[in-house]
């Protein structure tokens, strides 16, 4: 009997997201027309003896996650459920504070996946390494292959070429140390929680307190011990135990830390469905719609049906509940959300249009990101960015929710916050 283990961060996380994390929590926000955390769920319910899925989380409940949960359980046909955090207790905290629900049921091992990561999620593929290296050790980590200076953003492992064994592991070093990075999904058997535990004793000892304290400080202190990072406080002290193992996959991975970021994952996303939901993907229609590329239409879209100008969306669009798209609308590499209006004419270029935002006839909005070059063999974890080069100009164009952009007007490089109605163009600017 399996389970999988999904971190949903929360508010004070996934502030890059902004603004679109205003209006719905990062994880449920659509992606190649989903919501991000169904591309983990429906990977952690192909996989054979898989019997619940839980989301770690510090959001409060709400309806839309509820609601999510509650769809999912229907559709998948699997337990889904969510616990809450009382406070951030990192990759491993949340773990060890939930270890007798993880446990419930005896579990022969369990995955643990970041919801910001994109990922084909090769879970069956994990469990097969495991099981053919005799399930002696206590944790998979899937990894992937990045450059120099890649690497240098992310966990790096050193392994042995025989074994696969973790020989050395740094989380973000200050030099070039592998360049086999973490892609934050992993395999794990109930004895994790061993090492997990000895990390929240030593944290108990480092931070108690000499003299009697007032109980909040207790809890304090407490809270402090809770707070464990698996990558720092555990995987270094794993490495060379023989507990220790990854699995380097060949397939597309990424992070979804920023907007920017979400467009490239939805890239990656829409591409898979080629293989996997083919029925998501629309072709050219008979009425005024050319589709060049991978695309995605929520059958409640509303493309003009009269259209004398052919409506031309793609390569990797994503178009959500109840988008109105008028004659003549260009779009490409972007991602519509619910209940928005592309009039006649406008052109929407690499960016995320907000929910129930309003694009005026023959208005521009227009990103210039970095995309990845396509004869790097290291483009798979490529994502691009909310701020070119660590600067202040917006390298694609995200409108929040209920934007107004009148006809004529060209938005490029920009982002604008939510109920906004703007009068001129704009270029290169966050407006508030």
């Amino acid at each position: 009997m399996l389970k999988a283990v999904i971190l949903i961060g929360g508010p004070q996380k996934g502030t890059r997201f902004r603004p679109l994390s205003f209006e719905v929590p990062k994880p449920l926000f659509p992606v190649a027309g989903v919501p991000m955390l169904q591309h983990h769920i429906e990977a952690c319910a192909k996989v054979p003896g898989m019997k619940e899925i839980i989301l770690i989380g510090f959001y409060q409940p709400n309806d839309a996650l509820s609601r999510y949960l509650s769809s999912a359980q229907q559709e998948f046909k699997i337990l889904v459920r969510y616990l809450q955090e009382f406070a951030p207790l990192g990759t491993g905290g949340g773990l060890y504070h939930f270890r007798d629900q993880i446990l419930s049921g005896g579990p022969s091992a369990f995955f643990l996946m970041n919801a910001d990561v994109c990922s084909e999620f090769p879970l069956l593929e994990m469990l097969r390494f495991h099981r053919d290296h005799g399930d002696v050790h206590c944790a998979v980590v899937l990894a992937t292959t990045a450059n120099r200076k890649q690497s240098l953003n992310y966990g790096c492992i050193v392994e042995s070429q025989k074994t696969h064994e973790v020989l050395h592991f740094v989380e973000k070093p200050a030099t070039f140390v592998s360049d086999i990075i973490n892609c934050g999904i992993y395999l794990f058997t109930p004895e994790i929680f061993t090492h997990i535990g000895m990390v929240f004793q030593r944290n108990q000892e480092e931070k108690q307190l000499p003299l009697p304290t007032p109980r909040e400080d207790q809890l304090w202190s407490r809270q402090r011990a809770e707070v464990i990072h698996l990558e720092q406080d555990v995987f270094t002290s794993l490495a060379g135990q023989q507990q220790l193992y990854v699995y380097k996959t060949q397939g597309f991975w990424s992070q979804i830390k920023s907007a920017g970021s979400a467009i490239y994952a939805s890239r990656l996303y829409l591409n898979q469905y080629l293989q996997t939901h083919p029925e998501r993907l629309v072709s050219s229609q008979e009425g005024g719609c050319t589709v060049n590329g991978n695309v995605f239409i929520h059958p409640t879209a509303l493309i003009d049906p009269t259209a004398v100008v052919s409506v031309l969306l793609g390569p990797n669009v994503s178009i959500g509940k109840g988008v109105c798209i008028g004659a003549g609308v260009r779009v490409r590499e972007s991602i519509i959300l619910h209940g928005a209006s592309l009039q006649d004419h406008c052109c929407v270029l690499n960016s995320i249009v907000g929910w129930d935002s309003t694009i005026g006839k023959w208005a521009r909005v227009e990103g210039t990101p970095s995309d990845p070059n396509p004869n790097d063999p290291f483009a798979k974890i490529n994502s691009e960015t909310l701020f070119r080069d660590g600067g202040l100009t917006p390298s694609i164009t995200i409108l929040g929710c209920n934007v107004n952009i009148p006809s004529e007007v060209i938005i490029r490089n920009s982002i604008v916050l939510p109920h906004k109605d703007l009068s001129r163009s704009f270029k290169n600017q966050i407006i508030l």
